[in-house]
């Protein structure tokens, strides 16, 4: 804040000197005012935009003459060099504010990706364990079973102390055996969740909407024949923020269809609700695409405080898995209102190509069932 006031400081000395508010280069001003909203504290944006502005005033009652060249000063009629104060003091207010409001949006903005990033960059890192833990509660069986072996041996050949300390042995060889053996299902188990169906998937994305008072209904084209694809953590929390935000504004009845061809993979989520009005549907996904505060007439999720942002979120980090998403209504033109039981409200699209191109496995793991205990 020292440093911007000390430009505007610098600013005011050399309009001072070149005529005040009669300078045209008088409206660089407003310069500090921005980047103090942008950048500071809202105390300290207080503090240089009324400091612009007392210098602004100052400026028009006191300062030197601004001479052309044959040493005639140059002034300006008093009608414009008020209009030119008012347009100053208007500017620093309008830009401040909304510079301001910008500056808030991309903090929150940031601040939403960044908890999301970490989520799923810790759900990947367990992921990770578990095939680790899968693979060393193998590589460790052999060893252990020698182990054990050779103390049993030992406790068979040796008297006293000795053959104590080589039970002691074979006792810890056999409670490594059982850790070992917990570890590795619990390993194998996180591998084999690294993919599942489509179905599968979809009901785990559902699950924490489905006490909200609001039927959820997941339609398979073929349960028998589900493709198989990839349990990313970008995917689950997608589909989750869409399934969300479709219960918040359904009626009754939220629908979650599942369909597929040879060469696409379609999620389409509907609700029983309005739908989008028309006007904001080429905006949705927009990060600063708000609605206006809820009042109790007219509030649609009562009991929720967000940021506006789950659309984008939900946008962002399904497209990073190679989805297209699409947003449209389901009644042929737009009413605002809804019709509880009938699929007319609002429809997310997100379609996959089919393949490893999109996120369906290119082969379908067999169980992995469950580790047999040691045999010595």
């Amino acid at each position: 804040m020292a440093m911007l006031l000390f430009d505007l400081g610098q600013l005011t000395l050399l309009l001072y000197l070149t005529g005040g508010l009669h300078n045209p280069f008088s409206m660089l001003l407003m310069v500090p005012v921005t980047v103090a909203s942008m950048a500071l504290s809202m105390r300290a944006a207080l503090l240089v935009g009324a400091a612009t502005v007392t210098l602004t005033s100052l400026l028009g009652l006191i300062h030197m003459p601004l001479r052309r060249i044959g040493g005639t000063a140059l002034t300006m009629p008093e009608i414009f060099l008020l209009g030119h104060w008012v347009a100053i003091v208007i500017a620093v207010g309008f830009v401040a504010l909304y510079t301001r409001r910008v500056s808030t949006e991309m903090q929150s903005m940031s601040q939403a990706l960044l908890a999301t990033q970490m989520a799923l960059a810790r759900e990947q890192k367990l992921t990770d364990l578990g095939g680790v833990v899968a693979a060393y509660a193998h590589e460790l069986g052999t060893p252990l079973a020698t182990i054990k072996l050779v103390g049993s041996e030992l406790a068979m050949e040796l008297d006293g102390d000795l053959q104590q300390d080589a039970q002691l042995i074979s006792e810890q060889a056999d409670r490594c055996r059982d850790i070992l053996h917990s570890m590795g299902r619990a390993g194998k188990d996180d591998l084999h969740l690294r993919q599942a169906p489509v179905g599968a998937v979809l009901d785990e994305a559902a699950e924490p909407h489905l006490d909200r008072g609001k039927k959820i209904i997941v339609e398979l084209t073929d349960p028998a024949d589900q493709p198989v694809i990839l349990r990313r953590p970008e995917v689950i929390h997608g589909l989750r923020n869409m399934i969300q935000n479709a219960v918040d504004f359904a009626a009754s009845m939220v629908w979650i269809e599942a369909t597929w061809t040879d060469r696409a993979l379609t999620i389409r989520v509907i609700d029983d609700g309005r739908g989008y009005a028309p006007h904001l549907i080429g905006r949705l996904g927009d990060p600063f695409l708000r609605r206006r505060k809820p009042t109790p007439e007219n509030d649609e999720r009562p009991g929720y405080e967000g940021m506006g942002l789950g659309m984008f979120i939900a946008k962002t980090l399904l497209e990073r898995t190679g989805a297209r998403l699409r947003f449209v209504n389901g009644a042929e033109s737009f009413t605002g209102k809804a019709r509880p039981g009938q699929k007319t409200g609002a429809i997310a699209e997100i379609t996959w190509p089919r393949g490893v191109e999109g996120i369906e496995v290119a082969k379908k793991n067999a169980a992995l069932g469950e580790n047999l205990p040691f045999r010595f």
